[in-house]
This record gives C-alpha cells, sequence and structure tokens, in this order.
C-alpha cells in the first residue's frame, strides 16, 4: 500500500534528482529490482531523503509516472497554443485541426516520454494504485474541450457539449490510429496521416458551423 505519512517536499533539485533516478532504475531492472539504495545513490542523497519526499517505493513510482504524465499534459496544450490559437476563420479549421493533430502524432505520441510511460505502465501496473492507472486522466480531453468551447464562442463550430466534441474527436483521429494499426505514431508509419486527415474531416461535417 502506497504510504499515508505526511511527506516533505523539500529542495525541488533534489526532487527531480530523485524521479530521474528513479525513472532511470525502473526502465532499466523494473520496479521490483530497484531499491530504495540504489535511487538514493543514482540521485546523491541520502536513503532517508528518498522516504522523506516520497514515503516508499510504490509511492515513488506513481510521482515518476505522474512526472511523465504531466511533461506530455504540458507538451499537449503547448501544441494546442501553436496550433489553433491563430485558427479565426471556419475555412482555416480543417488545416489548423491536422496540423494540430500531426504534431501530437509526431511530437507527443512518437516522443521518448510517451514511450517510457506506456512501458511504466505496462510493466508495473502492479504496483500503481489500481490496473488501467492513467497518469494524464482526463486533463488532454479537457484542454481540447476549452479549445472547441473557444471555436464555438467564435462560431466557428457548433458543439452544445464540447467535452464530448472533444472524445469524439480523439476517437476520430488518434483512436482510429490506435486501433487500425496499434500505433499512432506519425513519425515511424506513414498510414497515420491519412487517418488522421480523414478523422478530421468526418468531426468538422459533424460541427463545423453551417
Amino acid at each position: 500500500m502506497p504510504t499515508t505519512k505526511t511527506l516533505r517536499e523539500g529542495s525541488t533539485v533534489k526532487r527531480a534528482a530523485i524521479l530521474s533516478a528513479a525513472r532511470e532504475l525502473f526502465l532499466a531492472d523494473g520496479f521490483d529490482r530497484s531499491s530504495v539504495d540504489a535511487v538514493a545513490a543514482r540521485a546523491e542523497v541520502s536513503k532517508r531523503t528518498v522516504y522523506d519526499y516520497f514515503g516508499d517505493k510504490q509511492t515513488l513510482l506513481q510521482a515518476v509516472v505522474d512526472s511523465v504524465g504531466q511533461s506530455l499534459i504540458t507538451t499537449i496544450r503547448r501544441t494546442l497554443d501553436d496550433t489553433l490559437t491563430d485558427v479565426t476563420e471556419s475555412a482555416d479549421l480543417e488545416d489548423g485541426l491536422i496540423t494540430f493533430s500531426m504534431s501530437i502524432a509526431t511530437d507527443m505520441l512518437g516522443s521518448a516520454e510517451y514511450a517510457t510511460l506506456q512501458r511504466l505502465v505496462r510493466a508495473e501496473s502492479g504496483n500503481l494504485p489500481h490496473r488501467g492507472y492513467n497518469a494524464m486522466a482526463n486533463t488532454p480531453d479537457e484542454a481540447i474541450a476549452d479549445r472547441f468551447a473557444a471555436f464555438a464562442e467564435a462560431g466557428l463550430l457548433d458543439v452544445p457539449d464540447p467535452r464530448l466534441a472533444a472524445d469524439q474527436f480523439i476517437a476520430l483521429t488518434f483512436g482510429v490510429a490506435l486501433d487500425r494499426l496499434g500505433s499512432a505514431n506519425a513519425a515511424e508509419d506513414t498510414r497515420v496521416r491519412p487517418l488522421v486527415v480523414e478523422g478530421v474531416r468526418t468531426f468538422l461535417r459533424a460541427y463545423r458551423t453551417r
């Protein structure tokens, strides 16, 4: 069971060093074979510091997974800003949404961070809080929903339920690629782009304002 003791926030530098060390060891040796002593040695902190900051090894694993998930969420939010902020005309929606989707499919789904998250969740699911634990939870869907709500306010989309529209957008683009190809990594598979393009067009047929 993860710890219930009060943990110390402590030094940001030491916390980052512990997370980095734990991530490297969990990936290389696995959770069970990675000791707190080894994490402390690699992070160049005391074993007591690891326990003070994280309480136990399971809580440390969850913190590693959560930190990777947060990094990916930051990538999604940045990509939304970079690709969709300047979309102000209905005619620009298709190109903007395709550019956003392809950026996610290369910069995020093709990244080492995403591969790390997938490996950790698959390999260590029994040591995480529950089966199917998702460090990203609903945040990406909510971020996309917020952007769709802004498009609706600008009169570019007709989305009575922005969160549902976001879920359907993801299902039509990355979801289709994952279901059909087993991956949505456009950097490695040229078949991803046609699926994403058709998904965006299908989404717009349903939600573009008439």
